[in-house]
Formats: C-alpha cells, sequence, structure tokens
C-alpha cells in the first residue's frame, strides 16, 4: 500500500450525442474509425437517441483523443454525415480524476484544435471525478 497522495490524471474524453433518430448508421462509421460506444444507442422518454462513444486507445491528453474523435467526425459522409449534422446535442466531455498532486496541473487545446469544433459543431464539457476509496475496503474492517 502506497501512502503518495492521489494524483490528479485525465481519463478519457467522451463523445455524447442526442439525435431525433437512430444513430446507427453515425455509430457504425465512428466504429469504423476505432471510437466505439459505451452501450448501444438508447431511446429516451424524450422520443430522442442517446449514445456516449469514446476512442479506443486511450491517449495522454485530451487534445490526442479529441483529434482522433475530431478525424472520424470530419470523415462522415452519406447518411452518417446528415445523422451528425441533426444532433441536437453534440459534446466532447473530458474527464478527470481529482486527487492531491501534482501542485499545478493542466491540460491544453490549440485554437486550431478549437476551431475544429466549433466547425463540426461540437461543444465541450469537463467532468472531474472526485477521489473516493477504493471499492474493496472496509472502513468498518479491523
Amino acid at each position: 500500500m502506497s501512502d503518495a497522495p492521489p494524483r490528479i490524471l485525465y481519463l478519457n474524453t467522451d463523445l455524447d450525442l442526442i439525435g431525433p433518430r437512430e444513430l446507427a448508421p453515425l455509430v457504425r462509421e465512428l466504429e469504423s474509425h476505432d471510437i466505439f460506444p459505451l452501450g448501444e444507442p438508447q431511446r429516451g422518454f424524450d422520443g430522442d437517441w442517446y449514445i456516449t462513444l469514446e476512442t479506443k486507445t486511450c491517449c495522454s491528453e485530451p487534445a490526442e483523443s479529441i483529434e482522433v474523435l475530431l478525424n472520424a467526425i470530419e470523415s462522415a459522409r452519406g447518411e452518417a454525415e446528415v445523422l451528425w449534422r441533426e444532433c441536437k446535442k453534440r459534446e466532447l466531455n473530458i474527464g478527470y480524476d481529482c486527487g492531491d498532486e501534482p501542485w499545478a496541473f493542466n491540460n491544453g487545446l490549440s485554437s486550431a484544435l478549437l476551431a475544429r469544433m466549433a466547425k463540426v459543431g461540437v461543444s465541450l464539457r469537463i467532468t472531474i471525478y472526485p477521489q473516493r476509496p477504493p471499492a474493496n475496503s472496509d472502513p468498518g474492517a479491523q
């Protein structure tokens, strides 16, 4: 067991989509670029379709994963491109684990990458997950 303080850590970047109709053709197109759904597209009570996807291989910084995601989105043609444009929500969600170290932590996105995001109409969200005790720890154990 290590007494080192927990570290701030970039986890991944999700692509969250909400569309007015079934998103399977778009999902298949993204899968051909090694971007995979975290589950099956789901139809919500509102009638819209929901899906979250992420890159198959993890990257060390958000800019890397966003570039992979944008490359796939920009190459979409036909029905996949139409579905992309119809989506009500097109959002990149950068996830981090919180920690106490290092003292300062940052990741950056270049203006060129931000311009590409704007061009395809994708928004940005950042999610920070709190530190939690390990799932197998029992605070009452002696």
